[in-house]
């Protein structure tokens, strides 16, 4: 079968979450009663991030990857809750270090309440995620996922340190998204994994098709903030630029534009100017930034689905093959 008709085989978003339904239904109910606290501000300000919805997808790879293993059992479900909490978590901090307002079509927990409790509640995630973790009782999850925190972490600090950066390269760009994106995906598959008692070839096959997934999930996700209109991508288009960020269509423009192009683009950076958008969009169409990165997150994702050869097929690895295929064919 040809890669193309072994695509257009693949399930779909609608029908991947559909298989998903009753897990997460199981999860989102956990999520709900971990997050519960005596402290009415944290129930505030967690409600209102947790009923933003989004797609869920980090702890909707924990329940796919272990029920494509043979798991049967509801462990996934506490593990997807943790991973869940933990991107949370993270959320609340990006949204006061890159002073946004608005996620998801909805105003952001610092533009409501303020920086302060949206940071506060933010470790309380954190720390809700270690006592689900504790309970569980298992040495190599709670390894997997204190790397994994501690290099989201570091992610963190290697993006703030390349704000209004115009020397930011590709190189330095993966490392970032990797750290800041893909290691959380790669710990949600391992885990699945793991809950499922695969092997340790199995549980590297898993981190590899999740590492894969987040890397070209990343990189599509920069590209829309280019190419979609605010309404469906639910934040401001620009935001990136505004906040100083160069990701990998803006960095290629940078690379292939002329010298007098290039120095107005480095001058857009270091000052983030959101209004400078129209020049930005003229230099990334010259020089094909959108389609190279579209290239870029397509191959992350071709590989994505080559780590999982050689696994069992099921309508569960399906899923996950398919989620490989709608990471690069979102619009939002």
């Amino acid at each position: 079968m040809s890669a193309s008709a072994q695509s257009a085989t693949l399930p779909g978003i609608a029908e991947i979450q559909s298989l998903a339904a009753g897990e997460m239904d199981s999860v989102n109910q956990l999520i709900r009663t971990r997050l519960a606290s005596d402290v009415a501000l944290i129930n505030q300000i967690s409600e209102h991030i947790i009923a933003a919805g989004g797609k869920r997808l980090r702890p909707m790879l924990v329940v796919l990857a272990a029920r494509a293993l043979g798991n049967t059992g509801a462990g996934p479900h506490q593990l997807a809750a943790i991973i869940e909490f933990i991107h949370t978590s993270t959320l609340l901090h990006d949204d006061v270090v890159d002073e946004s307002d608005l996620r998801r079509g909805r105003k952001t927990a610092n533009a409501l309440w303020g920086n302060a409790p949206s940071v506060l509640v933010g470790d309380f995630l954190y720390s809700r995620s270690f006592q689900l973790m504790v309970e569980l009782d298992s040495m190599p999850v709670m390894r997997v996922l204190a790397d994994t925190t501690n290099q989201i972490a570091e992610g963190e600090v290697l993006q703030l340190l390349h704000v209004h950066n115009p020397d930011t390269d590709e190189a330095t760009y993966l490392r970032v998204i990797e750290r800041k994106t893909a290691v959380l995906f790669a710990a949600a598959t391992r885990l699945g994994a793991l809950q499922a008692g695969a092997s340790a070839r199995v549980q590297q096959q898993m981190h590899d098709y999740g590492m894969n997934l987040g890397l070209a999930f990343q990189i599509a996700d920069d590209v829309l903030d280019y190419t979609a209109d605010a309404a469906t991508l639910g934040k401001n288009l620009g935001d990136d630029l505004a906040e100083g960020k160069a990701t990998l269509p803006l960095i290629h423009a940078m690379a292939h534009s002329s010298d007098a192009v290039r120095a107005r683009l480095r001058e857009i950076v270091e000052a983030g100017d959101a209004s400078a958008m129209p020049e930005v969009l003229a230099a990334i169409g010259q020089t094909g930034g959108i389609g190279y990165s579209q290239q870029r997150a397509a191959l992350y994702a071709q590989r994505a689905g080559k780590a999982l050869e050689g696994l069992a097929d099921s309508p569960w690895l399906q899923a996950l093959r398919g989620l490989a295929l709608y990471s690069t064919a979102r619009n939002h």
